[in-house]
């Protein structure tokens, strides 16, 4: 069963309507002017300006956000039941070259509930058990770990392995040579060399190493390289034709480009190397519009059983993330029903959500089942943006606009 809102249908139902007038009734233009037909296969470009109502707010709450956040780019678009709400771009890409939609950015961990996904559907297919060993398919992990580790907690996030992100001497070196290519073997040199926070199972603490390990297992399990894998099962069904993977630090034209002063100057960081943030194959690029989709369809369970979804949402950690005195600075937090991790995501007051912040770059997507309704924001830094998720804010106060009963909550 799908969840179900127990708030006022008033508001959705003014939402749904705008939506539907803004897909049926309005006419989609290209930047040089030209009509194209329909809103199925329309490009991602901004809707018209709204003369009011809910995509009014939307852009207002985006315009005060820019301002007060000194932000570079905005970039959002909003959904209900599939149909545009709106989308729209504001700041710029660089000096002088405006922001677009179609702009591309990385999307960081919302791969990782790609891979989640990927994951339950080879269980729907019999081809997996989420409580398998790793063992089966990476035999080689030091002492025994992967007879005591299952698909189940690498998706969880519950092995008790450290955050390799998290360990003293990685962010130094990330910073001293923002080119570099890491390795997997690299990445997961660090966390497997370090004692386990917990016994796998026990707790829950995001560990990137964790994903990367998935990313390995999934491999071995299809026999198909990881990128093609996600291809097959998850962007190519869900129609995501702007994200995809690359090997290098490249980034699809058009650019959205990142900035950012976390070295001291502010500068360009659009092509720093992002091979350290997830697994090989799972380090993608995507533009609003898909990410919008993406919302939609991973956050509906779209391409699951009814009993895959429900694993997705929990898998088991709720009642985990107790704090762990092994490693104060882990990101542990107290789990709810509410606010917990599921498989590769958040699920946050109902909203099913992720959120990248990396090199200048956030992002964010949510999706409250109960409400069919999707927010995609991608944010790029001013000289003066404050730290923090600035584009998990945005998408807070968006939600807090639309559906008042179901804010989302901070999460870690």
């Amino acid at each position: 069963m799908r969840p179900t809102c127990s708030s006022s249908l008033s508001r959705r139902a003014a939402v749904t309507v705008l939506a539907a007038l803004m897909t049926l009734s309005v006419p989609v233009t290209t930047a040089s002017g030209a009509a194209v037909d329909g809103p199925r296969h329309r490009p991602c470009v901004s809707s018209p300006h709204p003369d009011g109502g809910p995509a009014l707010d939307i852009l207002r709450i985006a315009e005060q956000a820019k301002t007060e956040m000194d932000l570079k780019s905005v970039i959002l678009r909003v959904t209900v039941d599939g149909r545009e709400v709106i989308t729209t771009a504001l700041g710029e890409s660089m000096t002088g070259v405006p922001a677009e939609p179609a702009m591309h950015f990385r999307n960081g961990n919302i791969a990782i509930a790609y891979m989640g996904t990927a994951l339950l559907r080879l269980v729907d297919e019999g081809v997996v058990g989420l409580d398998d060993p790793v063992s089966r398919w990476l035999p080689d992990l030091p002492n025994g770990l992967g007879d005591r580790i299952t698909l189940r907690m690498l998706g969880a996030s519950t092995t008790g392995l450290i955050d390799y992100v998290k360990s003293p001497a990685f962010g130094p070196s990330i910073y001293a040579d923002p080119f570099r290519q890491w390795t997997a073997d690299e990445l997961l040199a660090i966390s497997l060399g370090a004692d386990l926070l917990y016994e796998p199972g026990t707790n829950w603490s995001y560990s990137h190493a964790n994903f990367v390990l998935l990313g390995a297992a999934l491999e071995k399990i299809t026999g198909k390289p990881l990128d093609a894998l996600l291809q097959q099962k998850v962007m190519g069904p869900l129609g995501l034709s702007e994200t995809r993977n690359s090997f290098t630090p490249d980034i699809p034209t058009p650019v959205l480009h990142a900035f950012t002063a976390e070295r001291g100057t502010y500068e360009e960081s659009s092509f720093w190397n992002p091979s350290w943030s997830t697994a090989p194959g799972a380090v993608q690029t995507t533009d609003i519009c898909d990410l919008a989709t993406s919302a939609v369809g991973i956050g509906s369970g779209e391409l699951l059983s009814p009993s895959a979804y429900q694993e997705m949402l929990n898998p088991g950690t709720v009642g985990l993330g107790t704090p762990t005195k092994t490693c104060p600075e882990t990101i542990c937090i107290a789990q709810t029903e509410a606010t917990h991790y599921g498989m590769g995501l958040l699920v946050l007051n109902g909203w099913i959500s992720q959120h990248p912040l990396f090199f200048g770059y956030t992002a964010a997507q949510a999706y409250l089942p109960c409400e069919h309704l999707a927010i995609a924001v991608s944010t790029t830094k001013g000289p003066n943006t404050p730290d923090g998720h600035t584009a998990q804010t945005i998408t807070q106060r968006i939600a807090a606009a639309l559906t008042p009963d179901h804010p989302i909550p901070d999460f870690g």
